[in-house]
């Protein structure tokens, strides 16, 4: 069973260096939306186990990446390849778009 990361700004650029695709969570506690999609996220981390990193960052103890990202709307989610934005996702959405959006990326 594959496990979300919890991401920071300190092993946020770490993370991404890999040949993976990484798609990140960014989220607070008290976004209603974000907590609807964080189980989502958590399902992904299994279904993907081996084949993507799937990982989380909390906007509000890490403004660094987030400002970085102009991350304004929460949740949004970024597909990340080869350290390099390949997909966004503003707001939640099912299950089946975000598995479409990895897919795209493990071809």
């Amino acid at each position: 069973m594959g496990k979300t990361l919890v991401l920071d700004d300190s092993n946020f650029d770490t993370t991404l260096n890999t040949d993976k695709p990484v798609l990140v969570d960014f989220w607070a506690e008290w976004c209603g939306p974000c907590k609807m999609i964080g189980p989502i996220v958590e399902e992904l981390a299994g279904d993907y186990n081996g084949k993507a990193v799937i990982a989380k960052l909390n906007v509000d103890e890490n403004p660094q990446v987030t400002a970085r990202f102009g991350i304004r709307s929460i949740p949004t989610l970024l597909v990340f390849k080869n350290g390099e934005i390949v997909d966004k996702q503003i707001g939640a959405v099912p299950k089946s778009v975000l598995s479409q959006k990895l897919e795209a990326q493990l071809v």
